[in-house]
């Protein structure tokens, strides 16, 4: 069982950024797309972000189109999402996920039940 670990959530205002890190094994990263989703209190988990396995594509929700970035370093196996001007509604529960299928499409990054890993999450708070 692959493990991933988040990191870098936090209580920010409105109009702040924040970095979020996921970090997980060479095994896990060198064969796997990566994803970000979210999960606000009483509602369901959604796709935010995800980067290919190769880094050469990425999909946005377009809540967080101009807003998030989310990359990848190989040489860390690390995924990032850096959130800029965060808004009160940007408040969820941060998860990341590793895909390992073969089949890409926005479709498919952006489906939680296509992803075999998963961490345990990350507060973000924006709140004023």
């Amino acid at each position: 069982q692959a493990q991933l670990v988040e990191s870098g959530g936090g209580l920010v205002k409105p109009g702040a950024s924040l970095r979020l890190s996921c970090a997980t094994s060479e095994h896990t990263f060198s064969r796997s797309s990566m994803g970000w989703f979210r999960q606000a209190p009483g509602r369901e988990r959604e796709f935010v972000s995800a980067i290919s396995w190769t880094g050469d594509s990425t999909f946005h929700a377009d809540f967080v189109k101009g807003r998030f970035t989310i990359s990848r370093d190989n040489a860390k196996n690390t995924v990032y999402l850096q959130m800029n001007n965060l808004k009160p509604e940007d408040t969820a529960v941060y998860y990341c996920a590793a895909y390992t299928g073969t089949y890409y499409s926005a479709s498919t990054y952006s489906t939680p039940d296509n992803y075999d890993y998963w961490g345990q999450g990350t507060q973000v708070t924006v709140s004023s």
